[in-house]
């Protein structure tokens, strides 16, 4: 009973917390709600007409909210980036951030599978894949493993965040022989959530764009750029408008890592183009349709530039020291990041695997407004959750939140 009333004043005095902030928390709060309600009137005018209020056909049935959610599970998965140092190799400077890692990964998350959701169509055939409730077809079944994965890593990452803010709170030490194991368990299971996402396109006989071994290894790569080019932001954010102190060491050190998993990503890619363009099959269509064009239809050329050259200049910018350390610079290598990880994951996987058709047909996709305004929302909804998660932890973390005074997480 005990446990439970403690539970209980948790619960209440971080409702309290969040209800109480300035005028800058609650202009941004009521933005995000802004662009909530503007996806979720979006949202149900699909609903009402259907999924031809998108772009997406028969000719690609997978589009943005696809992409969205490919690139969201790589920013889940990245965390990693955090617990491998942390827990691992016991560095304080990153062990002090960790948490924050985790609260991404939650909101990344929960945005996937709200993508998953809205990309769905008709939210009647959402019961399908519930577990315990639908019919998963395992073991045959990819999406049934993808929907495991994700749902277990999300469950995986509330409950060691709650546990360790509720310690917090409490005053009190974690239990480590609970905490760290779990920590550790994270890792594969964060590996786990974007390989089997990879398998889902691997998968694809019928779509060779994507019948690439290398794949998975290309997301995870791709991944622990993405993930931590918007923690490195975040954190620089978060250490300007609280009284939580980032220390300089640990974000370099993140950076540092960062080059040598960008120029694995880009090292990946060019061995995929080399063994397209030197093979020179008729699979080569959907890659030169990608970088080139085909027939006139040249939509994703520049992005696909876009995504390599931002790739390379980001690269470069984080393998000199002297520019990795530059705040500067080390935030447009972020930006350059995360743009070109963007493409890549969106409109450079999910578009040319369906381009041309199996019937040879080019149809050139383009997200449409009610797609955009949907995603708008999903982002905003994922910010918001992001930014009433920080408004609990940081205070905790700074030891002004809590029963019994400062606990250091």
């Amino acid at each position: 009973m005990e446990q439970l009333r403690t539970l209980k004043c948790f619960a209440l005095d971080s409702l309290r917390l969040l209800l109480t902030g300035g005028r800058t928390y609650w202009l941004w709060v009521g933005f995000l709600l802004l662009l909530i309600l503007v996806g979720a009137s979006a949202y149900a005018g699909q609903l009402r007409e259907g999924l031809i209020a998108s772009h997406m056909r028969d000719q690609v049935s997978w589009g943005f909210y696809i992409g969205n959610f490919t690139f969201l599970v790589g920013v889940a998965a990245a965390a990693i980036m955090l617990i491998i140092p942390a827990y691992i190799y016991q560095w304080p400077p990153i062990k002090e951030i960790a948490l924050l890692g985790e609260l991404l990964a939650i909101s990344a998350l929960a945005m996937c599978l709200c993508f998953v959701l809205v990309d769905i169509g008709r939210l009647d055939r959402f019961w399908h894949i519930m577990p315990l409730v639908g019919r998963l077809n395992l073991p045959s079944s990819l999406l049934a493993w993808d929907v495991l994965a994700l749902n277990g890593y999300l469950l995986l990452n509330w409950f060691i965040v709650t546990y360790l803010l509720y310690c917090g709170y409490m005053g009190r030490p974690y239990r480590k022989a609970l905490v760290v194991p779990l920590l550790l368990l994270s890792i594969p299971m964060a590996v786990s959530i974007h390989t089997v996402t990879a398998f889902l396109y691997n998968g694809l006989a019928a779509r060779p764009f994507w019948n690439s071994a290398i794949l998975a290894p290309r997301f995870l790569a791709s991944a622990f750029c993405s993930g931590p080019a918007i923690l490195l932001v975040l954190l620089q954010i978060l250490r300007k408008t609280t009284r939580f102190q980032v220390k300089d060491e640990a974000i370099f050190k993140i950076a540092e890592l960062m080059a040598y998993t960008m120029g694995f990503n880009l090292f990946l890619t060019a061995a995929e183009v080399f063994k397209e363009f030197y093979s020179n099959t008729e699979h080569l269509v959907y890659i030169r349709y990608l970088f080139f064009g085909l027939r006139g239809h040249t939509t994703l050329v520049p992005f696909a530039w876009a995504s390599q050259i931002t790739g390379l200049v980001a690269f470069l910018l984080f393998l000199i020291p002297r520019t990795r350390t530059n705040w500067k610079t080390l935030n447009l290598g972020c930006l350059l990041i995360y743009a070109s990880v963007y493409i890549e994951k969106g409109v450079g996987l999910i578009v040319p695997g369906f381009t041309p058709d199996t019937l040879g047909e080019i149809y050139e996709y383009r997200p449409s407004f009610t797609e955009i305004s949907v995603a708008m929302g999903i982002f905003a909804l994922g910010f918001l959750l992001f930014t009433l998660m920080l408004k609990v932890a940081v205070p905790i973390m700074l030891g002004e939140f809590g029963i019994k005074g400062k606990r250091e997480l």
